[in-house]
C-alpha cells in the first residue's frame, strides 16, 4: 500500500543523516507480516530480486525498455554511477555506521550496499539520469506487529533527469509498483518459516 511521504520522514531513520539532500518520491508498506526479528529475511529477499521476475508482463516491458534504452544511451554506463558521476553515500556516514554491517550486495539490481542497522537497510545507485536511494525499514504496524516499509529517494541529475522522474511516474505508480507489492507478499509468504 502507498504510504504518504511523512510515513518515511517522521521517523528517525538514519538514512535522514546521509541523504538530506535526497528527495522521497515513493513510500510504500511492504506486505511482509513477521514478528520483531523478521527484519534479516527481508533484506536477503530483496538482495536477491530481479525486475525480470515481475509476475505483470508489462512490468517486465517497461524495464527491458528502460535496460535497452540506458545501453542505447549511454544512461547506465559505469562512468555516470556511484563512485565516479555521484560519490558514494558511505563517505557520508558518521563513524558507528561506516564501522557497521554494510549489507548484501544485489545479484541483479543495480544497487551498491551502504548500510544495515537492526532495522534499517540502506543501498544505492547511480546512472546519468539520478542517484537513487532504497531505504528499508522494519516498522511496528498499528495492530502491534511488524512489517516492512520501503522508500525511495532521488536526485536527479539536472533538468534531464527531473523530466525522467516525471515522465516515468505515472507508469511507476501504475504498472511497475502494484504488481511488485503483489510479489514481494507472495515471495514473502511463500519462503515463511513453517
Amino acid at each position: 500500500m502507498k504510504l504518504p511521504n511523512s510515513a518515511h520522514t517522521d521517523r528517525p531513520w538514519r538514512v535522514h543523516e546521509i541523504a538530506p539532500d535526497f528527495r522521497v518520491y515513493d513510500v510504500w508498506a511492504l506486505p511482509t507480516p513477521g514478528g520483531p526479528d523478521d527484519f534479516p529475511r527481508l533484506v536477503q529477499q530483496f538482495a536477491g530480486g530481479d525486475t525480470g521476475d515481475n509476475s505483470s508482463g508489462i512490468a517486465r516491458l517497461l524495464f527491458a525498455i528502460r535496460w535497452k534504452l540506458g545501453a542505447l544511451l549511454g544512461w547506465d554506463d559505469p562512468k555516470a554511477g556511484v563512485g565516479s558521476r555521484v560519490p558514494k553515500l558511505r563517505d557520508r556516514l558518521p563513524a558507528d555506521l561506516r564501522e557497521g554491517p554494510v549489507g548484501p550486495e544485489y545479484d541483479k539490481l543495480p544497487f551498491t550496499p551502504v548500510f544495515l542497522t537492526d532495522d534499517e537497510l540502506v543501498a544505492e545507485m547511480a546512472n546519468k539520469t539520478v542517484h537513487g536511494v532504497l531505504q528499508l525499514g522494519w516498522v511496528q504496524d498499528e495492530d502491534g506487529g511488524y512489517r516492512g516499509q520501503m522508500a525511495v529517494l532521488v536526485k536527479p541529475n539536472g533538468l534531464f533527469g527531473k523530466a525522467y522522474m516525471a515522465a516515468i511516474g505515472p507508469f511507476r505508480h501504475l504498472f511497475v509498483y502494484p504488481p511488485l507489492m503483489r510479489d514481494i507478499g507472495r515471495e514473502w509468504k511463500a519462503n515463511a518459516p513453517r
